[in-house]
């Protein structure tokens, strides 16, 4: 059976099963309210998914995810406090994805409207939109990298402004422009523009949207998939082992259109259509060029998400088929096929402490024509497999403690994975194992202290002169303290 088929007959599985688990599912929270957009002032019910104890909504004019997502832009715009949208900064609760689900438009204040506009054509905010984010960090290695001080400071590591806020009745927008002290640089960072609306299927209520965004997975609603996923801030120093192409490696240089919706408020699913978007090269594209998409790659998304207990759980499954140029636009092309399934648990938001369960194995087939023909790899075809799990416990809004678990195995390619100082494999292969752990300490919901170690026990195929040059994995142990103002 060819790749392309075996593929397309896994995709078509996963579909079918969270299909049929959709049909086992009582038709629980058929008679709930969904969020809708409203020309009167009302009080929204208790969502199916669970609003924060203690939470209520007021709609006026209208009421419809690797850093924050709940900005304090749409906490003025809402009247809520973060917390109604997140365990703790950025991990989403039933609420917060609901809101970004919506198209960030729900709001609590007194919209600028047109006088006697019956038809809602004008809907402006109030306030500016704007919030600012600052990290500031120091990072320790378990040994310096070769001819470089350690224990570097940063201030700041990142700084970015977001614009956040419902722009019409049912269109809203997160945007992100960042400036980062590795490369002194400000630029356009993650963005997602929104429309969404509701349809009533026989009692069933259907949400449908339409996202415009630049970066695959930063417009899920999930904190296991790679732009969301925990931890969610890390060190700019640490070596990191091979990822897949999903991980974030398209980012800012793609523009994706997507439909998505979410039936019952059980069952999720998303199909989006990427095309490249470079910033700093100037179109058309040319032999100047890199790593430009062939054609459109297709980005899927199926979740089912259910109470269970006295908690709620995601089980779903998202991947993308990327067929791009390494060099150029013309010649040989490398494919990268990447299927990933992941889960999560968390205890109601009601209750204290919170236990949050967050998993995921990302499996990604690789064929690269261009290395391979360019003797730049090995072998034409490689596979990458990455599993990813996490706890984090949380007595108090103001603490919380996680620890996680990050192995990445692979194909062997003496070329691919070349015996060079510290990146390199003498191996041959991307086989690491990382466990990490912080604590962090939210003095107040949007200011947050953390300290984060990691450490390996293997990196790049072994714990000892795993790259020929004498550096062991616990070398890259890494010890990270930040501070994240969000406001």
């Amino acid at each position: 059976m060819s790749a392309a088929r075996w593929t397309s007959v896994r995709v078509g599985l996963v579909a079918w099963i969270v299909s049929v688990l959709s049909m086992l599912v009582p038709g629980a929270s058929a008679a709930a309210a969904p969020l809708r957009d409203s020309s009167v002032v009302r009080v929204v019910p208790p969502l199916p998914l669970g609003l924060p104890h203690g939470v209520t909504t007021t709609a006026t004019p209208s009421l419809a995810l690797r850093y924050v997502k709940m900005i304090p832009s749409y906490a003025r715009q809402t009247g809520l406090a973060c917390s109604a949208c997140h365990f703790q900064f950025p991990h989403l609760t039933p609420f917060g994805r609901m809101f970004k689900l919506n198209g960030y438009t729900m709001t609590g204040l007194k919209m600028i409207t047109s006088i006697g506009d019956s038809a809602k054509t004008l809907a402006l905010s109030p306030i500016a939109p704007a919030s600012m984010m600052i990290v500031t960090s120091l990072s320790h290695l378990g040994k310096a990298l070769p001819g470089t001080q350690n224990d570097v400071a940063t201030l700041p590591q990142q700084a970015s402004l977001f614009l956040g806020a419902a722009i019409a009745p049912r269109v809203g927008v997160f945007s992100q422009f960042t400036y980062t002290a590795a490369d002194g640089s400000f630029g356009i960072d993650n963005v997602d523009i929104r429309f969404a609306n509701h349809l009533d299927l026989h009692g069933h209520d259907l949400l449908y949207g339409v996202t415009l965004h630049n970066n695959p997975t930063v417009q899920d609603v999930f904190n296991t998939s790679p732009a969301w996923g925990w931890p969610f801030v890390s060190s700019d120093v640490t070596p990191g082992p091979a990822s897949a192409m999903i991980d974030g490696r398209l980012g800012q240089s793609v523009v994706g259109l997507g439909g998505y919706t979410l039936f019952n408020n059980t069952l999720y699913a998303e199909f989006t259509a990427y095309r490249t978007s470079l910033q700093g090269t100037a179109p058309p594209y040319d032999a100047t060029a890199s790593n430009v998409l062939r054609k459109v790659t297709p980005y899927w998304r199926l979740a089912l998400t259910r109470d269970v207990g006295p908690g709620h759980l995601m089980v779903g499954s998202y991947g993308f088929d990327a067929n791009m140029w390494s060099h150029g636009v013309a010649g040989a092309t490398d494919r990268y096929t990447d299927v990933a399934a992941d889960a999560q648990y968390e205890t109601s938001v009601s209750k204290m402490p919170l236990m949050l369960l967050r998993a995921s194995f990302t499996h990604e087939r690789q064929r690269t024509t261009d290395a391979f023909l360019n003797g730049e790899a090995q072998y034409l075809r490689r596979n990458l497999d990455i599993v990813r799990a996490n706890a984090s416990f949380q007595p108090s809004l103001k603490h919380g403690f996680t620890v996680g678990l990050y192995t990445t195995t692979g194909t062997g390619d003496t070329l691919v994975y070349a015996p060079t100082p510290v990146t390199g494999s003498r191996a041959g292969v991307p086989n690491s194992t990382a466990f990490t752990g912080e604590y962090v300490y939210n003095a107040w919901q949007n200011v947050r202290f953390g300290a984060q170690y990691q450490f390996f026990t293997r990196f790049n195929g072994a714990a000892s002169n795993y790259d020929g040059d004498g550096r062991r994995a616990s070398d890259n142990n890494a010890l990270y303290l930040y501070s994240w103002l969000v406001f």
